[in-house]
């Protein structure tokens, strides 16, 4: 399992242009950190704060821009690339087509397809899955084991199902999609309206639209609308345990880490980001490039770009206690300080100016 280093600058030489120095026949046998690197692996520089690491990494061959180019060439071989990291995404995927090619097209005897469902050429359906009437199941798509594919729902060509994912009947997932195991869209949103009491269910008859691209994590949840459909635009990655809530928008190219979530009609923009943890609370507009940082709860709109980040420092048990005590003060004192303020200027026989 090697790739000569030439071979890997050149089937990439169509997505993104770069200068080999060093010997094209080297054999690369596999991909690695800066630090842990062997004579025989490729690795990657993409922040200057690491260059100390460079003169000691013992890798066959590092990836750096430009401005690290004299650096690397001392240390040994090196492919110069405009946005190194960009390129090392690019041979992790050439190094999987390579090594871990998808077997050929089948569907298992196991699974249990209507015959009102629609399959392209190049479907693989794996063990025990389940397709439903009306499903239709794009070119080269393929559905892993135990998934679930409701009634009415369409899976875009190309796109993978790992196992045990499930889409509910009517919704969508685009072109080139990947999602992870478990993941479940197109759930029922949390709707119920109080009577008398009790709390009464509201259908959810909206759908989940998910676009092309889009790559969803284990065990994510992404439910469907009540009226309108929930949408996930084309780009959009969402890691494992991400919850998104009925009529929500996420704006294309946007990212969330772990165990975010994102409460009913929220709105996210383009090219957003949300930390792990985090929370968006519903019917709140996040406008495109807003950053959350992790752990962060959103209670209001964001319509300015820029980085937010709502935390309360972990410290230890006994002084968080008092600061918290203090914190749950604040507003007592601001009312005293504004009295004392209005009583000083009062004493100064200055007439106080409404804002």
């Amino acid at each position: 399992m090697t790739l000569l280093l030439g071979d890997i600058v050149g089937a990439l030489a169509g997505q993104a242009p770069a200068e080999l120095l060093g010997n094209p026949d080297l054999s690369i046998k596999g991909l690695s950190t800066l630090q842990a690197s062997g004579p025989d692996e490729l690795t990657f520089l993409s922040h200057p704060k690491y260059l100390g690491q460079l003169a000691a990494s013992a890798a066959g061959c590092v990836v750096v821009a430009p401005a690290l180019r004299d650096a690397a060439v001392q240390r040994g071989a090196c492919i110069v690339a405009a946005d190194p990291y960009h390129y090392f995404a690019l041979v992790t995927q050439l190094w999987k087509r390579r090594h871990f090619p998808l077997p050929a097209p089948h569907i298992h005897p196991s699974a249990c397809i209507d015959p009102q469902a629609s399959l392209a050429p190049g479907v693989s359906v794996g063990a025990f899955s389940c397709i439903a009437a009306g499903a239709v199941i794009g070119e080269g798509a393929r559905i892993g084991e135990h998934c679930v594919i409701g009634r009415d729902a369409s899976i875009g060509a190309s796109s993978r199902l790992s196992a045990r994912v499930t889409v509910a009947e009517g919704c969508r997932i685009g072109e080139r999609c990947i999602v992870h195991p478990g993941a479940v869209i197109g759930a029922d949103g949390f709707g119920f309206a109080p009577h008398q009491g009790q709390w009464v269910k509201i259908e959810q008859l909206g759908a989940v639209v998910i676009g092309n691209d889009v790559e969803i994590g284990a065990n994510t949840c992404i439910d469907r609308g009540a009226l309108q459909d929930t949408v996930i635009e084309d780009g959009v990655k969402l890691d494992n345990l991400v919850q998104i809530a009925h009529n929500v928008r996420v704006g294309k190219h946007s990212a969330m880490a772990g165990c975010v979530g994102v409460a009913g009609s929220a709105t996210i923009g383009a090219h957003c980001t949300v930390g792990g943890g985090a929370i968006v609370l519903g019917h709140l507009q996040l406008v495109d490039g807003v950053h959350v940082s992790a752990a962060t709860t959103v209670t209001r709109s964001l319509l300015k770009p820029g980085q937010y980040t709502g935390l309360f420092p972990i410290d230890d048990n006994a002084a968080w206690e008092k600061n918290a005590a203090t914190l749950k003060q604040l507003h007592a004192l601001r009312e005293r300080l504004k009295q004392t303020e209005k009583a000083l200027l009062k004493l100064q026989g200055v007439q106080e100016q409404k804002p």
